[in-house]
């Protein structure tokens, strides 16, 4: 699936302006610790958080991760904005919960195998 596929599929708002729309995901990783995501979430990821700092871009830059969705209504700053551009990196936002956001990600990706 590509990111615009996703993006109608899970009803999301895409926060950035410039961002490649045909990027493929291959799957998704929830988590808010940093750290853990750096460790655990694989290259062509999206990245589901209710973090929104500019961290979150240097983590999915330096992962190569396909995008990241920001849940529950969290509110994305312009300072992280403009660094997602720079870095090429998507981010969307969501009303859903990372719960909802999860469980439906999951079965979208797993009817394509």
């Amino acid at each position: 699936m590509d990111l615009k596929t996703m993006q109608d599929l899970l009803a999301l708002k895409l926060v950035t302006k410039i961002t490649n729309l045909d990027r493929k995901v291959k799957g998704g990783y929830a988590s808010d610790l940093l750290s853990w995501v750096m460790a655990h979430a694989k290259e062509d990821e999206v990245w589901i958080t209710i973090q929104s700092h500019q961290n979150i871009v240097a983590v999915a830059s330096l992962l190569n991760l396909a995008a990241i969705i920001v849940a529950e209504n969290v509110t994305v700053g312009e300072d992280t904005i403009k660094k997602a551009e720079a870095e090429n990196i998507a981010i969307y936002s969501s009303e859903k919960s990372i719960f909802e956001l999860c469980g439906i990600l999951y079965n979208l990706l797993l009817s394509e195998t």
